[in-house]
């Protein structure tokens, strides 16, 4: 569960889905991957990937394309045992 706190993955179940931060952040609970290893990847603090995976803050037009990508990789190695 990389580490997850149950206030997090609370507020990543009540947070509004459509948002492609708070759908980051479903994926990665499920897929175990860590908060840090997100930041790493869009090079953005973990306050900052905290903040989309509640839903606070809206990740720009360029990081949202780029997650929709990550979300999709993250989908087909969850579903192939990757």
């Amino acid at each position: 569960m990389a580490g997850y706190s149950l206030n997090l993955m609370l507020a990543n179940k009540s947070a509004d889905g459509k948002h492609i931060g708070v759908a980051l952040g479903r994926q990665c609970i499920k897929a175990g991957v860590s908060v840090s290893s997100v930041a790493e990847r869009f090079n953005v603090s973990r306050q900052t990937v905290y903040n989309w995976f509640e839903g606070r803050v809206t990740p720009n037009n360029q990081v949202a394309e780029s997650i929709k990508e990550y979300i999709a990789t993250l989908k087909h190695e969850h579903k192939h045992g990757i």
